[in-house]
């Protein structure tokens, strides 16, 4: 069942409440056996906080859970590989991240065809449950994210002359990536549309998903490009673009950028000034709420149902009440 929505704030309050009424598991019931195998590995500072969440959400229904990284980041290959391996352990139900549509949909056919709960978690098959058997979709809505995005951000471009923009694409064909810079790119234009008078331009570069090659590539690209007005990065990895404005000496606000979720790379850069918005999916929701789906879905033979989990901005002003919960892992 695909069509039932919940917001994340509703879900969370209604699991907390069936946690604390829940009886103890039954004698002869056993627990919960679940695989999280995603595309990204353990250096990826994002994933601790979907880890955190989901190992305090095991640990509450008393399911046996495992976490599954690449030693790539980003790497399909062994994605489907360990989605694989996981399934011959048998699990109730596997969380995975949909972030190529040929490459993941064959396996999770076949998880389910063997019984096998499935659940997609931070990224979805591009055409959605139309084009998926996943169960369901806990985690952003993309499209909508970047454009959103690119609307907050654009509130501190100029006020007259042309605006000279760089998309970076985090990792080329992965549906994430792909489809949050399709948001930004069509809030663009949008806002060329919507200022007729200017010269409005951008261009989409394969920016990489490490902070030294990020910083690298749009490195080069703004010294080829002084007059660039704004930089949008699919992920995280623009704070690696903020060192390099910083050790180069350009001004915080000089060229602006923004980019998606909250890990401390990020955080210290907004306080200084050099990212101006940042979106936030809270990945704790993401590790915690499929746990508690799925134990629902096991226990009480309930349906799956979608989580939007959000797609809120944090601005620089907000910094410091987050950076205490980033420290716990939290966000």
């Amino acid at each position: 069942m695909h069509g039932l929505t919940m917001t994340a704030r509703a879900l969370a309050l209604a699991s907390g409440l069936f946690i604390a009424a829940a009886p103890g598991r039954a004698q002869n019931e056993q627990p919960l056996k679940l695989a999280y195998v995603i595309h990204s590995s353990a250096s990826n500072s994002f994933w601790q906080a979907v880890k955190k969440g989901m190992d305090e959400a095991c640990a509450q229904v008393q399911a046996q859970c495992r976490m599954i990284f690449t030693q790539t980041e980003g790497a399909v290959p062994e994605q489907v590989s360990n989605l694989q391996a996981a399934m011959a352990g048998k699990p109730d139900a596997i969380i995975t991240t949909i972030v190529d549509d040929k490459a993941i949909e064959p396996v999770i056919k076949d998880a389910r065809s063997k019984g096998i709960t499935v659940l997609a978690a931070n990224a979805d098959h591009s055409q959605g449950a139309k084009g998926s058997v996943r169960q369901s979709f806990i985690g952003q809505g993309f499209d909508a994210a970047g454009y959103t995005l690119g609307q907050k951000l654009a509130e501190k471009f100029p006020k007259t002359g042309p605006i000279n923009v760089l998309v970076g694409v985090s990792a080329p064909g992965q549906n994430w990536s792909e489809q949050r810079g399709a948001g930004i790119i069509r809030f663009l234009a949008d806002y060329k549309a919507a200022n007729s008078g200017r010269t409005v331009a951008w261009k989409r570069i394969d920016s990489g998903t490490d902070l030294a090659v990020t910083a690298e590539r749009v490195g080069a690209y703004l010294n080829a490009n002084p007059d660039t007005t704004a930089y949008f990065d699919t992920g995280l990895w623009h704070a690696g673009v903020a060192k390099v404005l910083k050790d180069r000496g350009v001004p915080p606000g000089k060229i602006l950028l923004a980019g998606f979720d909250i890990v401390p790379d990020v955080l210290s850069s907004m306080k200084a000034g050099y990212i101006q918005v940042q979106v936030d999916q809270q990945p704790y929701l993401q590790g915690y709420l499929p746990v508690l789906q799925a134990h629902l879905m096991k226990k009480f033979k309930l349906s799956a149902w979608d989580v939007e989990t959000g797609k809120g901005l944090l601005l620089p002003e907000q910094v410091d009440g987050v950076i205490a919960l980033s420290r716990k892992g939290y966000r």
